[in-house]
């Protein structure tokens, strides 16, 4: 665990980094269009490029060294950094410069984040498996206290060029990391070359297929992505509307989350999780799906902070659990294929659920919930009418959605079935 440690207090350094330049640039995307398409537009580019990128990813991660992939990743990230603060240095920064620097990041990304994930099995011996995650989620939550806190504070100082000077100086302190530590790769599995090529591009797909039970997990983890990302792409800009563009609002809520998450991580790593982690992941689900709702039926800072902070609760427990699902199922020299052929599947739906999330706000439900639309009668008594009163109402809806895939999850036969047999493999630390 102890080189574990150290690659994760490395990436933890590297996420506040980039939280507060990603804080940074939605407050000036908002600030220049007002508009919650062209905030999920750079969610939806960053995911478009990861589509055609892990379909290779698997065979990359396999094949080669996972630490340089790993900082190949972090390299890559910080030139798009650099790009961006000269942009703005020279006051030539546009709304597409912010889509293809995450066009970039979203290939490089995918790769630096597959390598990381599949040697964890690794590192760590397969009883602190959703230990292990668990702390991962602590890298998510921890950046997201500190990072927007930290630039809802530096951005009236040092502007953005500042806050991207720090992101540069926390890849460093990333990449460092990772130079002083030694990663184990995986033995070649035999017979390796003789596959061809399509076969090799195709494992990871007729894996998981092949797989009742498997088959049934990628599906509901699936669509519990496809709400959570729609009610995601809308999140900042409904916060941002209902809240007359407060940037110390939005920090808030960014920062709820994040003590949320670090908790339900924290208390996951001491228990261990649960036994049966399917039970854990499905838990997780409506326990979301619960908060969510509240937050989208919330019109104040007052219900957003401690909703978004019980939402959090449960994502450590939903993540590790499904995370540690895959890894006991899935022989290590398979896990970077495997992994690639969800993360397609997955990213597909989410580009999906993006693309749609800020037209479908901007054109249909937000004019339908001002006080003259055909929504707001109807609504009014639940969500205020008014900028942002759209967004609530599509963000409350997807939270539903999650809850009664939680619910629905408890009673697929196949996804109960996952963890009959026990761990297929024994990982070696």
């Amino acid at each position: 665990m102890r080189t574990f440690t150290l690659i994760w207090f490395g990436q933890l350094i590297s996420s506040i980094g980039s939280y507060m330049t990603e804080f940074a640039l939605t407050l000036w995307v908002w600030e220049m269009t007002g508009s919650a398409t062209a905030l999920a537009l750079v969610s939806f580019f960053s995911q478009l490029a990861r589509i055609p990128i892990t379909l290779v990813a698997g065979l990359i991660v396999d094949r080669f060294n996972r630490k340089r992939l790993m900082m190949l990743g972090d390299g890559v990230a910080a030139l798009a950094t650099v790009g961006i603060a000269l942009l703005y240095l020279t006051d030539n920064l546009h709304i597409w410069h912010l889509y293809g620097a995450a066009t970039l990041n979203g290939g490089f990304g995918q790769v630096q984040s597959l390598a990381y994930q599949t040697s964890i099995s690794t590192l760590v011996p397969p009883s602190q498996l959703t230990r292990a995650n668990s702390m991962n989620s602590a890298v998510h939550y921890g950046a997201a206290i500190f990072g927007p806190a930290l630039a809802g504070v530096l951005y009236p100082q040092i502007g953005l060029l500042g806050i991207a000077g720090i992101d540069l100086v926390s890849f460093g302190g990333a990449i460092a990391t990772l130079l002083l530590c030694h990663i184990p790769q995986p033995p070649p599995r035999p017979n390796a070359n003789l596959e061809t090529r399509f076969a090799k591009l195709t494992f990871g797909f007729r894996e998981v297929w092949r797989q009742p039970s498997l088959r049934a997990l990628l599906v509901i983890s699936t669509l519990f992505w496809f709400f959570h990302d729609v009610g995601g792409a809308v999140y900042d800009p409904m916060i941002l509307a209902r809240s007359n563009g407060s940037a110390q609002v939005l920090a808030s809520t960014a920062s709820a989350a994040g003590m949320g998450g670090v908790v339900g991580a924290m208390v996951l790593s001491l228990w261990g999780g649960p036994k049966r982690r399917v039970r854990g992941m499905v838990a997780g689900f409506i326990g979301a799906g619960l908060s969510k709702t509240v937050f989208g039926l919330g019109r104040s800072p007052q219900v957003w902070v401690p909703a978004q902070f019980c939402s959090s609760l449960n994502f450590p427990l939903l993540g590790s659990s499904e995370t540690a699902l895959w890894m006991t199922q899935i022989a290590p020299d398979h896990q970077g294929r495997v992994f690639a052929a969800n993360a397609v599947v997955q990213q597909v739906v989410s580009a999906g659920a993006t693309l749609i999330a800020g037209p479908l706000a901007d054109r249909v439900l937000e004019p339908a919930m001002q006080s003259s639309g055909r929504l707001a009668d109807l609504f009014s008594p639940i969500l205020v009418t008014g900028a942002g009163a759209g967004m609530a109402l599509l963000y409350v809806i997807t939270s539903i959605g999650l809850l009664l895939i939680g619910i629905v999850g408890y009673a697929i036969p196949q996804l109960r079935r996952v963890e009959a047999g026990g761990s297929k493999f024994r990982l070696e630390p």
